[in-house]
């Protein structure tokens, strides 16, 4: 017999028979029970039974209480990490599984298998565990290796809603927020979740200061240039003194986040360090709106202006120049509008898990940034800037 596990942080179980049935549609004759499905290979020359079970924390606790302590123990003693950060990240993420599908072949699984596991995976938005400890993330990339080696996966702990939060809770503010956030999506032809959880209400916020919002912008439109500069294989050493003296003279050096001072003192960045870093234009572009230099953010359909953005600070002789001209927008607004991009970003994910283009000719990479921006600001379960959670 041969394993493979799937881990999974979900709202709920009622759709996993559904989404086994689509993966093993051709080829197979299956077999379903409550919990449990068996799947037969039609072919006469391939007889490697599949059975597949399932469970969740609401129904099996005792399961988790057990056995995810275990599994933490292992990753944390066992596996020796050459990346911490990495480390701290699947442990995190471990911590918060609550849904958990087992695997059993009869014989050794070949490619062909493990390519329907690593889908059925990416549909359950969970990561995959191989008994000798390596760890497989929604799309197939190897997270660790057992001998604590990184593989290429850029992993981030993802977490449903019902782990971050407790069980969902309803106010009058944040349904009246929700009823808005889905008239506004309706008529704009974007899908929406019904059931997709209210955002807390103010009152749950830490929303940050005007001087914290700019200073973050200002910091991150410097290194922005940088990211940029590596992208187009500039002089890079010219690039870096440039920056510097820039965060220097705007004094927002103490701001940068790890990642950004990581990129800073890499002798040869990674380019797609470089390009996930000027994906944060568009973080930038809603730090912009909410410090009241932007009138509008429009509709997630295309990249921010460049040129705008950086003239916003360019034209400023100083950080002080800068905050001069900002003015601060409500809480409300800003709120309001995240919750908008919460929703926009559950209708992208949902398109791409079912292998459609983002509607409405949304990028969700722009969706993605701005939400990164918008959440910080608003102090959104006191996350910082790297690690905004991306849950939906």
């Amino acid at each position: 017999m041969a394993f493979y596990t799937i881990y999974a942080s979900r709202n709920d179980t009622e759709d996993i028979n559904g989404l086994i049935q689509e993966v093993f549609q051709e080829g197979f004759k299956i077999t379903a029970s409550q919990k449990e499905v068996e799947i037969q290979p039609k072919s006469w020359f391939s007889k490697n039974k599949i059975i597949i079970k399932w469970d969740s924390e609401d129904t099996n606790p005792e399961y988790f209480k057990n056995n995810i302590p275990g599994m933490m123990g292992f990753y944390q003693n066992h596996i020796p990490f050459e990346d911490d950060d990495l480390q701290y990240r699947v442990m995190m993420q471990i911590s918060v599984f609550n849904t958990i599908v087992a695997i059993e072949t009869e014989k050794d699984y070949n490619d062909a298998y493990m390519q329907r596991f690593v889908e059925l995976q990416g549909k359950m938005d969970g990561i995959g565990f191989i008994s000798d400890g390596t760890l497989i993330d929604r799309d197939g990339r190897v997270i660790v290796y057992p001998s604590g080696k990184s593989g290429p996966a850029e992993f981030s702990p993802r977490a449903c809603t019902r782990k971050i939060r407790g069980e969902d809770k309803t106010t009058p503010e944040g349904k009246q927020r929700k009823e808005q956030s889905i008239a506004y999506l309706k008529d704009k032809q974007v899908p929406v979740l019904d059931t997709l959880p209210e955002l807390p209400p103010l009152e749950e916020m830490g929303i940050r200061s005007l001087e914290e919002i700019a200073r973050r912008a200002v910091a991150l439109l410097i290194v922005i240039q940088y990211a940029c500069d590596i992208n187009q294989d500039n002089d890079l050493e010219q690039s870096k003194t440039f920056v510097l003296e820039m965060l220097d003279k705007y004094g927002v050096a103490d701001v940068l986040t790890e990642s950004e001072q990581e990129l800073l003192d890499e002798e040869e960045p990674e380019h797609q360090a470089a390009v996930n870093l000027a994906w944060q234009y568009e973080a930038y572009w809603a730090l912009l709106w909410i410090l009241g230099l932007l009138d509008t953010l429009d509709f997630p359909d295309g990249i921010c202006d460049c040129d705008f953005a950086i003239n916003t600070v360019s034209n400023c002789s100083s950080f002080a120049e800068f905050v001069d001209k900002t003015s601060m927008r409500s809480a409300e607004e800003i709120l309001d509008e995240a919750d908008k991009i919460y929703r926009m970003h559950w209708a992208c994910v949902n398109h791409r898990i079912q292998g459609k283009e983002a509607p409405a000719g949304i990028s969700e990479s722009v969706v993605m940034e701005r939400r990164r921006g918008l959440f910080w600001a608003l102090g959104y379960r006191n996350e910082e800037w790297d690690h905004i959670s991306m849950d939906t």
